[in-house]
Parts: C-alpha cells; sequence; structure tokens
C-alpha cells in the first residue's frame, strides 16, 4: 500500500469513527490529518487534503479547539493561522471523555433527577413505575458519570497512574 492511500484510509476510516465520540465525520477527519501531519497545517491545506469547504473547515477547527483536540500554531511572519493536533491518545481520549459528559450526560441527569423527584399526583402503577425506573436510570448514569470523572482525573491521581501503567 502507498503512503498516499495508506494515509487517506486512515483519515477515512478515523472520520466514520468520529460519529460514536458524538462529533460528525469531517471533524473527525481534520482531527485526524492533524494528528499524522508532521506540522502544523493551515486552513487551506486541510481544505485541499479533504476537500472541504472554507465555511465546513472553519466551523469544524473551532469545535476541535473548543473541544480541546487541536490548537492554534503561530509561525512568525504568517497571516495564515495553523493548527496541530494533540498527539497523546490518553490525553485525547480524556477530552472526549470530558466533553461528552459535558454535553450529553450532564443534560440527560439534569433531567433524568427532575423527572424522577417530580411530585407528580398521578398514584396509578404505572406512575410509580415511571418514578421508580426513572430514579434507578438516574442512579445508573451518575455513577458511570462520576467513573468517568474519576477515571478522566487519573493524571492527578497517583492510583489512577498506577492502573493506566497497568493497562498499558
Amino acid at each position: 500500500m502507498e503512503f498516499r492511500e495508506a494515509k487517506n484510509k486512515f483519515v477515512q476510516t478515523w472520520g466514520a469513527l468520529g460519529s460514536q465520540w458524538g462529533i460528525n465525520k469531517t471533524m473527525a477527519q481534520i482531527h485526524a490529518l492533524l494528528m499524522v501531519a508532521p506540522e502544523a497545517l493551515s486552513m487551506e491545506d486541510i481544505m485541499e487534503e479533504l476537500h472541504i469547504s472554507r465555511g465546513n473547515a472553519s466551523m469544524n477547527l473551532r469545535a476541535l479547539m473548543d473541544w480541546g483536540l487541536i490548537y492554534k500554531d503561530l509561525k512568525p511572519g504568517e497571516r495564515k493561522e495553523f493548527f496541530i493536533a494533540e498527539k497523546d491518545l490518553d490525553e485525547v481520549a480524556v477530552k472526549v471523555a470530558q466533553e461528552r459528559s459535558r454535553r450529553e450526560i450532564k443534560p440527560t441527569l439534569k433531567v433524568l433527577k427532575e423527572v424522577s423527584s417530580a411530585n407528580i399526583s398521578d398514584t396509578s402503577a404505572e406512575a410509580r413505575q415511571f418514578k421508580e425506573q426513572t430514579a434507578k436510570l438516574y442512579d445508573f448514569v451518575l455513577k458511570a458519570d462520576n467513573m468517568i470523572e474519576k477515571v478522566t482525573e487519573y493524571k492527578d491521581n497517583w492510583i489512577g497512574r498506577l492502573v493506566m501503567k497497568i493497562m498499558k
């Protein structure tokens, strides 16, 4: 397999994987491209490589920066903006988990807490079942979120670092 073909296959596959992280395909493709790039790339480089519009590139670069997965790389004397990816895969996993918790799990917890603790005047079996099940879901999701928080704090915790070393 030629280098260009291998690189393209990786970028396409990482893009498809992105939807499982909760990000769109183009955002994941830009991330993949920047992760394997030996140096920072400009928006124009990214647009050309991925055959995407300026608006699409700009929107996804901004989103990747919001997630903390890429950074601007300022080059003296250059008017263009350049971008570089976080290349530490442990750090990438932590940032994705934290962002997904913030965007998806925390809002779900808020709703589950609200509906499971609501004063529902209906005393039917269906209403009781609803309250019981949503309370169980709240407890489960809260535990999962707490576990995600503990795992993502591993760099600040010697036990977490030890567990990560063992897993490697």
